[in-house]
């Protein structure tokens, strides 16, 4: 069987369109939504919302590493022009989930899906086709595919954000949880990486981004053939192996516009 996986689609909806093409089924490891685009600040929801000149200066500042305050400060005075900032953002994530699970259903393929740290995971329509895979493992080929969404932040760190949009972060402790409590699996799914420094840098910003000790060590001692991944778009490296485990960033499908091939054959 061959499967495409991608991540960190954010909001490429043509390009999500082709992504299952010669595939006998699609694995989406989150980040759907288009929050702040860093590259094009006339794209994503921050633009559409407060414009695109307070979507470029959030993104100056997360690129020099300003303070959180100050990058806080700036969306809070920008969201005082709504009556309610949470419904307006609402209605723009479900309008996006719209297009792009219409994509995801449209597809002549099964589709398994998890949320990344910028999805709203409640907001995700049933789709015929899609399948909300976050915290299960699946029989796929005959293949035990366990799935993780979301991203662990520190240990002692509230995953709770001010503003009207909730980024999709877990405590530590929940994460990891969540992670002890899939059964075995073959082929690990999860939109952070483990906890390798390699895998972890992300060379535009020039820093190390969120990723999961438990994770790698869960990979080391249960050896599946693969552990996928994304979350960091310009890793220093996209593949590394720990043991048998080939440890793969499947790539940030936005820019790149192309899935991860993995083949799964034999089953157990």
């Amino acid at each position: 069987m061959r499967l495409h996986v991608v991540s960190d689609v954010h909001g490429n909806a043509r390009a999500l369109a082709r992504a299952a093409a010669g595939a006998d089924g699609l694995v989406v490891l989150g980040d759907l939504l288009e929050f702040v685009d860093y590259r094009d600040p006339d794209n994503g929801i921050i633009s559409r919302l407060l414009g695109a000149g307070v979507a470029a200066e959030f993104g100056r500042m997360r690129r020099v590493g300003a303070p959180r305050a100050q990058m806080l400060g700036l969306l809070e005075r920008s969201w005082a022009r709504f009556a309610d900032p949470a419904a307006a953002v609402e209605e723009a994530v479900r309008e996006e989930y719209a297009t792009l699970f219409g994509v995801l259903g449209a597809l002549d393929v099964p589709v398994w899906a998890i949320p990344g740290n910028v999805d709203v995971p409640a907001a995700w329509p049933d789709t015929d086709g899609v399948t909300a895979a976050d915290g299960r493992v699946i029989e796929i080929a005959g293949h035990r595919v366990g799935f993780l969404g979301g991203v662990p932040l520190p240990a002692g760190i509230d995953p709770r954000r001010p503003g009207p949009w909730q980024p999709h972060f877990l405590t530590h402790e929940d994460w990891t949880a969540r992670l002890a409590a899939l059964g075995p699996a073959d082929v690990l799914c999860t939109h952070v990486p483990p906890a390798v420094p390699e895998l972890v840098y992300d060379v535009v910003t020039r820093r190390g981004e969120l990723a999961s000790a438990p994770l790698t060590a869960r990979i080391r001692s249960e050896q599946p053939s693969h552990a996928l991944f994304g979350h960091v778009h310009q890793p220093l490296h996209r593949r590394a192996r720990a043991g048998r485990t080939e440890c793969v960033n499947v790539g940030h499908f936005r820019a790149l516009e192309t899935p991860y091939v993995l083949h799964l054959s034999g089953g157990r």
